[in-house]
């Protein structure tokens, strides 16, 4: 696979959606191609409306640089080799919740971000859109 449709952005939402009841958070959700622009977004019932920005920077953010959002946000605090970097491409989110979809080959195809929960819900639900690719 090289593209994702709307038929597979459809069943990774869907599988983010049932992790997010799963653990009763209200989650936003958001697939990007590999170029970071938006195929996919839900937005559950009462998520929050200062998350839609936030799932869409991590999905944008783990593409751009071919890495969860966690790891860049690793390297990029005060004294590390690229310190100040979420100031770029319009503002990144440097931590859990957004990570790249590759394709068999090991491509970078795309991303997920989520935000509604903590770091580490954001990040479960993220992860069980991985595994539905």
């Amino acid at each position: 696979m090289t593209d994702l449709t709307l038929e597979t952005t459809a069943r990774i939402a869907a599988a983010g959606q049932k992790a997010a009841e799963h653990i009763g958070v209200a989650m936003n959700i958001a697939i990007v191609d590999a170029g970071g622009h938006l195929l996919h977004f839900t937005r559950m019932d009462d998520a929050w409306l200062g998350c839609i920005d936030i799932a869409l920077k991590k999905a944008k953010t783990s593409v751009l640089f071919r890495m969860p959002s966690a790891t860049l946000g690793e390297i990029s605090q005060p004294g590390g080799p690229l310190y100040s970097i979420d100031h770029s491409n319009d503002g990144l989110v440097t931590f859990g919740g957004g990570l790249p979809l590759s394709d068999a080959n090991s491509r970078t195809i795309g991303a997920v971000g989520v935000s509604g929960g903590t770091v580490e819900q954001d990040t479960h639900v993220a992860e069980a859109m991985i595994q539905a690719l």
